[in-house]
């Protein structure tokens, strides 16, 4: 089931005295939350008054918090996005649409479980992947993913021997 709102990022800090805070981003790159007008916390909606990347984070003011004291409140507050304000690349999708999809091998056909955690490290994402007593670490790269399906479900994998 796809989630309308999802996990973007977290408030890790204030950043001066006018209000701004910085925000963690949970995506590719602290440039994806710039396209928005709206965030979402703790499921209200928040609008954006400006942003701008500094390092990895977002410098974000919104609309209603004028000062430090303001901004001190939404520390640690996670940040959420509305999936209706994205417009994801033909293929691409978001990694939360990923749990929970069944995981199938793409020449005999057998479940081998679900998505249950994806890891994100420098080189390439990797699906933890649970069935029964069995956990397979599959790194999400074209050698092994053969279709990812997120629409109806599934993700057809081709494994080497010992995974």
């Amino acid at each position: 089931m796809k989630h309308r709102y999802l996990k973007a990022g977290k408030i890790v800090n204030t950043h001066g005295i006018a209000g701004e805070v910085k925000i963690l981003p949970w995506a590719d790159g602290p440039e994806f939350l710039l396209d928005f007008d709206t965030l979402y916390i703790d499921g209200q909606p928040v609008e954006l008054r400006g942003a701008r990347v500094h390092k990895n984070c977002v410098l974000a003011k919104f609309q209603g918090i004028d000062d430090i004291n303001q901004a001190m409140k939404l520390k640690n507050k996670v940040v959420c996005i509305d999936r209706e304000d994205v417009e994801l690349e033909e293929g691409a999708f978001f990694l939360a649409d990923l749990m929970g999809l069944e995981v199938r091998d793409a020449d005999s056909g057998a479940v081998l479980g679900t998505i249950h955690e994806v890891l994100t490290p420098p080189a390439s994402n990797v699906y933890v992947v649970r069935g029964g007593e069995r956990e397979h670490m599959i790194p999400a790269v074209e050698e092994f993913i053969v279709e990812t399906n997120v629409d109806e479900g599934y993700l057809l994998v081709r494994l080497i021997e010992g995974m």
